[in-house]
């Protein structure tokens, strides 16, 4: 029994780690054992037990991408002002949780005093959920964390507040075919041409019928080139989806006129009032103008604020345009309608937002 109490734990590959270990003594006593909660400032999470315990959960804002000098001084505020326990939301937000409510404000204090706005709780823009792009990545067509830093630039008073008519969530994705899901608004990539293909490569980098394999729809074969083992492109078939470039990247689908942006509105994962939907063209074509997006920002902050001023109370967005219709949507956000909103693929059932299945 000492010789296996001494074994190294072995990694557990079947899924998240057991949160048991890590959780908040509070939590972990009342677990499935809580009878209410509520909201008492943006930011700020309070659970109350059927016991009669307490908790109190503060949820701040950070990058998706942190320097170990971030994380020590995040861990000292827990330590410090805290009880010592964190956890860290799908959407890059840190939680701190403490059994105290007079640890409440001087914990928020601390956060903000270093950087870190508390809020994104209840009715507001909460953080926008995205990939990291340039930094591991191997088929991005831009960096999705550096567009939510331009976004959250300039929706900064949205998450502190929680003044929209419900919540507003926003993904973000560096391509338009391994990331990203449903938002009430979303920024895509747009890959816009086929690949260009350099053919002394194919052979030498690629597993052909990998490649085959991969375009789902067919638009590509094996072909001989100047003598070499290569791969074409059918151009009326390719979508210009990207997925051929990740297993083979002599075909090479980002560029500064290849590569733009999208953005889709309405989309939804839940099914509070109404069923959940698919996210639908909002602006094609925008440019992948790094560092700061300007293009992108201001056309998010566009949408959110006309959404803001018009939704009713709990109107989810796809929600209020399903109310207002597509025609008074493009109206009131000034947006223009124009032919990258019409969907012309006769490889789709009905529509390519009917369905998350490929049919042929």
């Amino acid at each position: 029994m000492n010789q296996q109490a001494e074994k190294p734990r072995m990694p557990d590959e079947v899924g998240v780690p057991d949160p048991f270990p890590y959780m908040h003594p509070v939590m972990k006593a009342n677990y499935g054992n809580w009878d209410w909660h509520d909201r008492p400032r943006p930011g700020v999470l309070h659970h109350v037990s059927k016991s009669g315990d307490e908790i109190w959960t503060v949820r701040a804002g950070t990058q998706r991408q942190m320097d170990v000098f971030t994380i020590r001084k995040l861990c000292d505020i827990g330590d410090n002002l805290a009880d010592g326990h964190v956890r860290f939301t799908t959407r890059s937000n840190i939680e701190y949780m403490v059994a105290d409510e007079a640890k409440v404000q001087p914990l928020i204090d601390e956060l903000e005093a270093n950087g870190f706005p508390v809020g994104g709780t209840g009715a507001s823009v909460s953080m926008i959920s995205h990939t990291q792009g340039w930094l591991h990545c191997d088929i991005p067509g831009t960096d999705a964390s550096g567009v939510v830093k331009s976004l959250m630039d300039v929706l900064y008073d949205e998450f502190v507040q929680e003044k929209m008519p419900n919540r507003v969530r926003i993904t973000t994705s560096c391509c338009q075919i391994n990331c990203g899901g449903q938002g009430d608004i979303a920024v895509n990539v747009q890959y816009t041409k086929p690949p260009r293909i350099n053919h002394d490569l194919v052979a030498n980098v690629c597993e052909r019928p990998a490649v085959v394999a991969r375009c789902p729809v067919a638009a590509i074969r094996p072909a001989m080139v100047n003598g070499k083992p290569s791969l074409e492109v059918d151009e009326k078939k390719c979508v210009a989806c990207g997925a051929c470039y990740p297993p083979c990247p002599p075909m090479q689908i980002n560029g500064k006129e290849e590569t733009r942006i999208a953005i889709w509105v309405g989309g939804k994962h839940s099914n509070a009032r109404s069923k959940p939907t698919f996210h639908k063209l909002a602006v094609a074509n925008l440019p992948n103008n790094p560092p700061h997006w300007p293009e992108v920002a201001g056309i998010v902050r566009k949408i959110v604020q006309t959404y803001k001023t018009d939704a009713k109370h709990w109107e989810r967005m796809g929600e209020w345009i399903e109310r207002i219709g597509w025609n008074r949507f493009f109206e009131k956000t000034g947006l223009a309608f124009t032919k990258h909103h019409l969907d012309t693929w006769t490889g789709a059932r009905k529509t390519m937002n009917m369905s998350a299945h490929v049919h042929f």
